[in-house]
């Protein structure tokens, strides 16, 4: 599948891909391989949904006009699957938390990528990079920085990044901050796929931990992150929440009527 193939469904205002995870892997290799035969130039920018990032698309209009330049948007949140099937017409089939997708790109046989980790710590970040590359044997590492950067002057992070030469930029700067820096750079960034991925360095080192299979499949894996992180997420999820269902479903009238 290429992107050009991808069907979208309108999820609280924000245009999302309905795709597998499978079918998200092949998108991100066919631009790779588009870029490497020189049929495409620009990077495909590929960012997030979920509760959360629908709450904030709809109360902040800098972040949703951000959101609308990305050429992929995917359900990272399984309450954006489920209310994609509110909606009628296409659904998107399942979730494809970007946390799994960084996995899942090189867990694919025969697919050999090589990544920039951009954001979080050093020592996150560095640890991140070593474990998928021991993990992976087709996870090629060409280089990471820490996220503590001057966000308005970095022309020589950005040269870094151009000179290692990945397929795949991963960008875990959080929300807003990771859509608006990618946004206002990517045309200076050489790079075949760029993927915003918040906090996931941290579960790949462990500092942070996912929630049971059982609670992912419910759809309730932001239940164990308020658990575990009760101090920095009890106010974002108690207003995010109901805020995204309400989006959902003004955004649903505004098309049937």
């Amino acid at each position: 599948m290429t992107l050009k193939d991808v069907v979208f469904a309108n999820v609280g205002g924000l245009k999302t891909a309905c795709v597998t995870r499978e079918q998200l892997v092949d998108i991100i290799a066919s631009q790779v391989d588009m870029v490497r035969e020189r049929s495409a130039s620009q990077p495909m920018v590929v960012f997030d949904s979920n509760g959360h990032g629908i709450s904030l698309a709809n109360s902040d209009k800098a972040f949703y006009e951000a959101l609308t330049q990305a050429d992929l948007i995917h359900a990272d949140g399984q309450s954006v699957v489920s209310m994609s099937k509110w909606l009628g017409g296409v659904s998107i089939p399942e979730r494809s938390a970007t946390t799994d997708l960084m996995h899942d790109i090189p867990g694919r046989k025969g697919l050999t990528l090589s990544h920039f980790l951009l954001g979080g710590s050093e020592n996150v970040v560095s640890q991140c990079g070593e474990l998928l590359t021991k993990r992976y044997a087709n996870f090629k590492l060409n280089g990471t920085h820490h996220g503590y950067f001057d966000k308005q002057n970095c022309d020589q992070l950005i040269a870094q990044i151009n000179a290692a030469k990945p397929d795949i930029l991963w960008v875990g700067l959080g929300k807003p901050e990771e859509q608006f820096w990618v946004i206002q750079h990517k045309d200076k960034l050489q790079v075949p796929v760029i993927i915003t991925c918040g906090g996931c360095y941290n579960y790949v080192t462990g500092d942070y931990c996912r929630a049971p299979m059982w609670m992912q499949k419910a759809g309730i894996e932001w239940l164990h992150r308020l658990l575990t992180q009760p101090k920095k997420l009890f106010w974002r999820y108690l207003t995010t929440n109901p805020h995204s269902v309400y989006c959902v479903l003004k955004h649903k009238f505004r098309q049937t009527t």
